[in-house]
């Protein structure tokens, strides 16, 4: 099997949680070991929303620390912090001279964004897509495991990498793609009866891999449910579905038969159903939760692979700025 070139990064805002998990790292695991995997922590892109520097700094360790719980080998895959990189802000300034504005400003994300929060509308959100295009491009990644609603960023990589290499006459950048390991493209549900597991919701709507059994259990209890099925038989509606999909993952299938059988037949008591799943997400993430905290102690093993993966996305990264720089007519006397 040919390897593919893969990258995917994760804002640091704050811990990782179970969608995180189930949708994207746990498919990284198997990646790391059969691609060239480069995974990275996007704090530059966290810059969007003036974070505090205390708090930048440590989401960033604790999404580090989080990301070697759950599995990742620094030794198999390419784990590095997008800051450390300068190659990658400027790849970044040669692509935002070729973005029109026009394409920046049709975009979902930044058209959301600008209707959600009217007084932080800065230039980092209108490129974000720039900015997202050269993390991907940067490796010259094949593939990227992206969820449905970066699919249109995803294109954008595509259009700005075709563009430079038609501009300046040189194929330096080959087509990323979506990649997963199934079928669709996975989407992990939240607990609020919306969309998919976020933080962009609240807290309410996500489990964190290191939320402790009571704090599990107290946002399961606040779920999203409906006021029952009343006629046998009838499918269940949205909120209730995400709970099931998240059951799905966590739990046996004899139980989640047992209550999907108990929904078609009227009887379900959500009370039991929610605090079932919650018992299941606690004892599945029982092992990451203890990881977690073994990490968090061992300061030399972070700063050593902050430092591996610097040495290797950079080497990377060189020789595609390289490449760039000679292709506009950069060069040293």
């Amino acid at each position: 099997m040919s390897k593919e070139i893969i990258v995917s990064g994760i804002r640091p805002t704050g811990n990782l949680h179970l969608g995180n998990y189930l949708g994207a790292v746990n498919n990284f695991i198997k990646m790391q070991y059969e691609h060239h995997c480069y995974f990275f922590i996007a704090d530059y892109h966290s810059l969007t929303t003036h974070p505090n520097p205390a708090d930048l700094h440590n989401n960033v360790k604790q999404v580090l620390v989080e990301y070697l719980a759950c599995g990742l080998d620094p030794e198999s895959c390419t784990l590095y912090i997008q800051s450390d990189l300068p190659q990658i802000p400027e790849l970044y300034m040669m692509l935002n001279m070729h973005a029109n504005l026009g394409e920046l400003e049709r975009v979902a994300s930044f058209k959301d964004k600008a209707r959600t929060q009217p007084n932080n509308i800065n230039a980092g959100l209108l490129t974000y897509p720039v900015l997202m295009a050269a993390d991907i491009i940067i490796h010259k990644a094949t593939k990227v495991p992206v969820g449905k609603d970066q699919e249109q960023h995803l294109e954008m990589a595509r259009t700005f990498g075709n563009r430079f290499n038609r501009v300046y006459q040189k194929e330096i950048f080959p087509e990323p793609f979506a990649f997963n390991y199934g079928n669709e493209l996975i989407k992990i549900p939240g607990l609020q009866g919306g969309g998919k597991m976020s933080k962009s919701d609240g807290d309410g709507n996500v489990i964190n891999l290191i939320d402790t059994p009571e704090v599990i259990r107290k946002k399961m209890s606040k779920a999203v449910t409906d006021a029952g099925a009343t006629e046998p038989n009838t499918l269940p509606t949205v909120p209730v579905q995400n709970l099931f999909d998240i059951m799905k993952l966590v739990s046996t299938q004899d139980k989640l038969k047992h209550y999907q059988d108990l929904y078609a037949s009227c009887s379900i008591r959500y009370g039991d159903f929610k605090k079932d799943l919650a018992e299941d997400m606690i004892v599945y993430l029982q092992p990451i939760r203890e990881k977690i905290s073994d990490i968090q102690q061992n300061e030399n093993l972070l700063k050593k692979v902050a430092r591996i993966g610097k040495e290797k996305a950079s080497e990377s990264a060189n020789k595609t700025l390289k490449e760039c720089r000679e292709a506009i007519g950069f060069r040293s006397f």
